[in-house]
């Protein structure tokens, strides 16, 4: 592999926003990811939106919208690998993510078949 760790960690970033705008019709505000060994790890900031804000004012919208935005990210699962394993030839074995209602970020791991983080 001849990109750098930081070369695909942004490039991981700038095609999670474009899947979230295409896929979602909206993308967050702010993307960091991060390559540790075998993990792919993206916090997405400023995901909800006011609405989305304001029902989680009580316990039943909290799980509402983290039950439709957990349904939503995972019906895209396989663009998700696809998009991951097109940037770094390695095949996602399992996916996980969580909505902070609190804060409004995603965080989104993504677990490979191999260490990554040794190519580099």
């Amino acid at each position: 592999m001849n990109k750098t760790k930081g070369a695909t960690e942004s490039e991981i970033s700038k095609a999670l926003i474009q899947w979230q705008k295409e896929y979602l019709g909206r993308g967050p505000i702010a993307v960091k990811t991060d390559i540790l060994r075998d993990l792919v790890i993206v916090i997405l900031r400023g995901i909800l939106t006011p609405a989305e804000y304001a029902l989680c004012k009580d316990k039943e919208g909290v799980l509402l919208i983290k039950k439709s935005r957990t349904d939503l990210i995972e019906s895209g699962i396989e663009d998700l690998k696809r998009l991951i394993f097109n940037i770094t030839d390695e095949e996602v074995v399992s996916f996980h993510t969580d909505v902070s209602t609190k804060t409004g970020e995603r965080m989104m791991t993504f677990k490979l078949a191999s260490n990554l983080e040794k190519k580099y």
